[in-house]
């Protein structure tokens, strides 16, 4: 007698967009569990965009609602440009993790709830009454709620395995893992494949983790609670060959791209700081380009390290967060008077002083400008998103080689730790970065010369470029330091119109860089209107996502987003005139909207938010309709 019993099948419902949110303790593996997903997601075809948001403490206090570590995911078959306002799942592995993050739910959204995180213990640190567990207490009505004790079909699922109790507890991202998989109709294969790598010598763990990641894809198959299951089509991109990438890894491989096509070796002096460090262990697994990386003791050996890797011949770089870049201020100025190429990286995050370390900002912007002893004018430009990541970094490789200058590159933690498709390009589409040798043929030897055959290594091209002497190279010995130069030959001088005339070359330098940037474009919207949005950085996804929706609606609004933020490109004067108003939403208290009046004399007013957390497209376009309205 056949005694099987056949479950019905589970609907499928098709969706064009979708955003996850993973919420749990800092040691459950929830940021782990949300790049994995990310990768069966960028793998399948769709569009991506994540934020990831942890807090400041290697381990903070467990079950309480500092310690909530969380990974939002926005994937779709449509194109995606931030992680997504409101979330239509959140997954949560305890009480702290719902009380956190509830409010970013959709009404009518679903939630997965690991029950054995609600218990008394869990529910008091997370600071519900004693008489309450939002499981049970029908608070949660308005929301599709599915309890499961996740903790408990994990242990079981190890049954018979050698792991103690604590080991089987730290595979429970896996069946979240696996059952996520299920529910969106994705393969195990990514996920197998890389847990085959990351234990690869560890095979009782590989083998606990694998059998996990199945059970959770088999609970949603076999479960007689989950009668759905959701599919999201792949979006319609662009042919080419695509991978995930974070903003870290964008600027180390743009800078990796930068080297091999200046023919330069990269040198990278770094000291660890978050959230830039991820930049200094993607560079140092890339050696087989010729990377040379190097952990200093400090920040201010670091950027030394890499002006001495210049002044030797090399693409000399180095990054950090604000307080870091705050210590290479002196070492900034030198570069600065030296005139050798140098790629600063500043990625951004809440301040001042030590401020929230895994927060994101955009408040270094005059830090980056003016933080410098006497008149150093530096190039500043900036990232809007991972995949600009890698073009800005390319770019900023490209200024300093040619115009023998340090240039600061900054991005934020928010764009750095947040993921996205991006679609490499190919070596001959990059743009050529030409060193400006002096016993190159990029220059011509003979205009750095003196009427005795004398080296002049602060003499200019037209463009008021000097040449690049490095040591070792025959005939073009000559003095460096930090000290005021003379002009043309490099000699210490304290005569104070020859200062003046050094200050004025150095400056009109950076300005003619400007004369390199290509046309300003719009990003979206009439080339006139009622409004023009300026943005910088990574608020580039919710004002986009802002604008697009507004002029659906049918709103007189444009939205440019800036790149150069010194020198700024020359057409953006002429655009800001085309707009009866201007605004200029940042996370800080207005740097760009000071710089814009004060530059172009426009009545720019400002959206500003320093919380840490950035923009939605919704706050974006509040603020857009209030000051039409206004």
């Amino acid at each position: 007698m056949d005694t099987t019993t056949t479950l019905p099948p589970k609907k499928v419902e098709a969706r064009e967009k979708v955003v996850i949110l993973f919420a749990g303790d800092s040691g459950d593996g929830i940021q782990l569990t949300g790049a994995q997903f990310t990768d069966s997601n960028a793998l399948f075809g769709n569009d991506v965009s994540t934020f990831p948001n942890y807090p400041a403490e290697i381990r903070a206090p467990q079950g309480t609602l500092a310690g909530v570590s969380g990974f939002q995911l926005h994937f779709g078959s449509v194109d995606v440009f931030t992680p997504g306002d409101t979330c239509d799942v959140l997954v949560v592995m305890n009480a702290a993790a719902l009380k956190a993050n509830l409010g970013k739910l959709k009404n009518g959204g679903i939630i997965i709830a690991n029950s054995d995180g609600f218990d008394a213990k869990n529910l008091r640190l997370a600071g519900y009454p004693d008489v309450e567990n939002p499981l049970t207490d029908g608070s949660l009505d308005n929301y599709v709620l599915q309890s499961v004790d996740i903790t408990k079909l994990t242990r079981n699922a190890l049954e018979g395995t050698k792991l103690g109790m604590k080991e089987k507890d730290r595979s429970k991202n896996m069946f979240v893992l696996g059952f996520i998989h299920w529910m969106y109709s994705r393969k195990l294969d990514r996920s197998r494949a890389f847990l085959a790598k990351k234990f690869a010598n560890k095979p009782d763990l590989l083998e606990a983790n694998l059998r996990v990641l199945q059970a959770g894809y088999n609970f949603g198959d076999t479960s007689e609670t989950f009668t759905t299951r959701f599919e999201v089509k792949p979006a319609p991109m662009p042919k080419g060959t695509y991978r995930n990438i974070t903003g870290n890894q964008g600027i180390a491989i743009g800078l990796i791209a930068a080297a091999q096509k200046s023919g330069l070796e990269l040198f990278y002096g770094s000291y660890p700081i978050t959230p830039a460090s991820d930049i200094l262990h993607e560079l140092s697994r890339n050696k087989h380009f010729g990377v040379k990386t190097f952990q200093a003791e400090d920040e201010i050996a670091a950027v030394c390290s890499a002006i001495g890797a210049s002044y030797g011949g090399a693409l000399g770089t180095t990054a950090s967060s604000g307080p870091g870049i705050a210590l290479k201020g002196e070492a900034l100025g030198l570069a600065c008077m030296l005139e050798l190429p140098l790629v600063v990286v500043n990625v951004q995050r809440g301040g001042p002083s030590t401020g929230m370390p895994t927060k994101t900002e955009q408040a270094d912007l005059f830090q980056a400008l003016h933080g410098r002893n006497g008149e150093a004018p530096i190039p500043v430009i900036a990232a809007s998103s991972p995949t600009d990541c890698f073009e800005m970094a390319y770019e900023a490789a490209k200024l300093a080689v040619e115009h023998m200058t340090p240039v600061i590159l900054l991005s934020d933690g928010y764009i750095a730790n947040g993921a996205e498709p991006w679609r490499f390009p190919e070596a001959k589409d990059l743009r050529p970065i030409i060193p400006p040798f002096a016993n190159g043929s990029a220059m011509d030897p003979a205009a750095f010369h003196d009427s005795e055959g004398k080296f002049q290594p602060y003499a200019r091209d037209e463009r008021g470029i000097r040449p690049w002497a490095v040591p070792g190279m025959a005939g073009l010995q000559h003095r460096i330091g930090g000290i005021e130069k003379e002009d043309k030959t490099g000699n210490i001088s304290y005569d104070p119109k020859n200062h003046e005339l050094m200050v004025r070359l150095r400056g009109e330098k950076v300005q003619r860089i400007a004369d390199t940037y290509r046309p300003i474009r719009l990003d979206s919207g009439p080339p006139e209107g009622d409004l023009l949005i300026v943005g910088w950085g990574s608020t580039y996804g919710a004002i986009r996502t802002a604008a697009l929706e507004l002029q659906q609606e049918g709103h007189s609004v444009a939205h440019v987003h800036l790149r150069h933020m010194f020198p700024m490109n020359k057409g953006l004067r002429g655009l800001l005139k085309n707009y009866k108003k201007v605004l200029v939403p940042e996370m800080n208290s207005g740097q760009l909207r000071q710089l814009l009046r004060a530059e172009y004399l426009v009545d720019a007013q400002g959206l500003n938010k320093i919380q840490g957390m950035p923009f939605t497209s919704a706050e974006i376009k509040a603020g857009v309709i209030d000051l039409l309205k206004s």
